[in-house]
């Protein structure tokens, strides 16, 4: 199986929550991973405000860092292109979507023209809801 992992998911194998496993889980079956810079970019923005708000211990933060930068070591990441942000300017199908998620859903769309039949890695109920619209198969089921 062929996935674009949304931040939701990808924090949530991240940082240990509970579905992170069923995350983990899927990432390692896949044979080809793709997320946008706007995944990594989030994923490092909770970390920075978890170590600034005193949440996660600076060892952890640094661990869990680590552990991204290995992981987006051997995925395909999208760039925020042109052709993105001109997609992610447009309605979706479960309008209201958020300006992140859309620029999410435009890069999910734009991997599925380069890669059919991917499937939509995210845990974040609005993008589920848009992406099933839009005819992505999502995972975790």
């Amino acid at each position: 199986m062929n996935l674009y992992a949304e931040s939701s998911s990808v924090l949530a194998w991240l940082l240990g929550e509970p579905q992170g496993e069923i995350i983990r889980e899927a990432l390692s079956a896949a044979r080809l991973i793709l997320t946008s810079d706007l995944t990594l970019i989030e994923c490092d923005r909770v970390l920075i405000r978890a170590l600034a708000l005193h949440e996660i211990p600076e060892t952890r933060i640094a661990d869990r860092r680590a552990c991204l930068n290995r992981a987006a070591a051997h995925w395909n990441i999208l760039r925020l292109d042109v052709e993105i942000v001109e997609r992610a300017r447009r309605p979706f199908p479960c309008e209201p979507v958020r300006t992140l998620d859309a620029i999410h859903l435009a890069s999910a769309l734009f991997a599925r023209s380069v890669i059919p039949g991917i499937a939509l890695l995210s845990l974040d109920q609005r993008i589920r809801a848009s992406g099933a619209a839009l005819g992505f198969d999502l995972v975790p089921k």
